[in-house]
C-alpha cells in the first residue's frame, strides 16, 4: 500500500470518528432531560416544559363539561385554544368571562381543566410545577391529584390530594389539602396554608411541590417546607389507604363554586394560570 493511500485512509477514519462524535455530543446536549436540575435523592421520571407549539397530547387531556366540579362552580371547561394554548415555553390556563352554549348547557365563563389520566400515573414521588396564578375575587386555580382506579369507592373515599389551591381574593396565600375517610358527605380533610413574606402569586412564577412516600406528605413553596401530614384513613381498607394507589396530576382555573363564591364587579378577565413546567421525580433506593 503506498504511503498516499494510507494517509488517505487514516483521514477518513479520523473524519468519521469526528462526525460521530459531533453527533454523539449534540444529541447529548439535546437531550432535555440532562439539562433538568434533578433535586439530591431524586431521578426525574415524567415531565413537561412546554417547550413545544401546542399542548402535548401524549401527556395531557382536556376534560370538557361544564358540571360544576361538584362545588357549584361557573364555568364551562372547554377543550378550545382561547383556553388553553403554549406560549412563550408555557402552559396557559386561560379563564374567560363570556357567553358559551356547548353540549351541557349555557354557562357565563369559560376555562380549562387538563388531566395526565392514563398518560401520567404515579404512586409515591416528588412533583415539581412552577407556576404563575389568577387573582380576583371568584378565581380558584388548583394543580392537585386524583386516583387512577377509584379503588376504595367514590370521592373522597379514594382520596384526594391538594398541591396547591388558591382563593383569588387572597392571592398571597396558597392552601395543600388532603381529602379522604368516607364517600361524600362523610368525606373529611387536612391541610393547612402558606403565606408569601411580601407580594402575591400573580406577580411572579414560584415552585409548588409534594413529596409523597409510603409514610407522609410533605408540601413546600420555593424549597420552604410548610406542611408535613402522616395520618389519614379511609373507611374501605386499613392504612395507608387510600393514598397507597396510582394518582394523576390536574391543572385547572375554576370561576366561582362554594369556596371562593362567585366573581363580582371587582374581578378582571381574561385571567392566566400559567405553567413553566411540571416534573415528577422518584425517589433512589439507596
Amino acid at each position: 500500500m503506498s504511503n498516499r493511500m494510507f494517509t488517505l485512509i487514516v483521514l477518513c477514519l479520523i473524519s468519521l470518528q469526528m462526525l460521530f462524535c459531533s453527533k454523539k455530543d449534540k444529541n447529548l446536549a439535546k437531550s432535555d432531560d440532562t439539562e433538568i436540575p434533578t433535586p439530591e435523592g431524586w431521578e426525574l421520571v415524567w415531565h413537561d416544559e412546554f417547550d413545544g407549539a401546542s399542548i402535548d397530547t401524549k401527556k395531557w387531556e382536556h376534560e370538557v363539561n361544564a358540571q360544576g366540579g361538584g362545588n357549584n362552580e361557573l364555568q364551562y371547561y372547554t377543550n378550545r385554544p382561547e383556553n388553553s394554548y403554549i406560549e412563550d415555553g408555557h402552559l396557559v390556563i386561560q379563564a374567560l368571562k363570556e357567553h358559551y352554549t356547548g353540549p351541557e348547557g349555557t354557562r357565563e365563563y369559560t376555562s380549562a381543566r387538563l388531566r395526565t389520566l392514563r398518560k401520567g400515573d404515579w404512586k409515591y414521588g416528588r412533583f415539581d410545577i412552577k407556576a404563575k396564578l389568577p387573582f380576583g375575587q371568584g378565581l380558584w386555580p388548583a394543580i392537585w391529584m386524583l386516583p387512577s382506579e377509584w379503588k376504595y369507592g367514590g370521592w373522597a373515599a379514594s382520596g384526594e390530594i391538594d398541591i396547591m389551591e388558591l382563593l383569588g381574593h387572597e392571592p398571597n396565600k396558597v392552601y395543600g389539602t388532603l381529602h379522604y375517610g368516607g364517600e361524600w358527605p362523610d368525606n373529611v380533610h387536612t391541610g393547612t396554608f402558606y403565606v408569601l413574606p411580601q407580594g402575591n402569586f400573580s406577580i411572579d412564577f414560584h415552585v409548588f411541590t409534594l413529596e409523597w412516600d409510603t409514610a407522609a406528605f410533605r408540601w413546600y413553596v420555593d424549597g420552604i417546607h410548610y406542611q408535613t401530614q402522616t395520618q389519614w384513613h379511609t373507611k374501605n381498607a386499613a392504612y395507608p389507604a387510600p393514598f397507597d394507589q396510582y394518582f394523576h396530576l390536574l391543572l385547572n382555573v375554576a370561576v366561582g363554586g362554594n369556596w371562593p363564591g362567585d366573581p363580582d364587579n371587582t374581578t378582571v378577565f381574561p385571567q392566566k394560570m400559567i405553567v413553566d413546567y411540571v416534573r415528577v421525580y422518584r425517589k433512589i433506593n439507596r
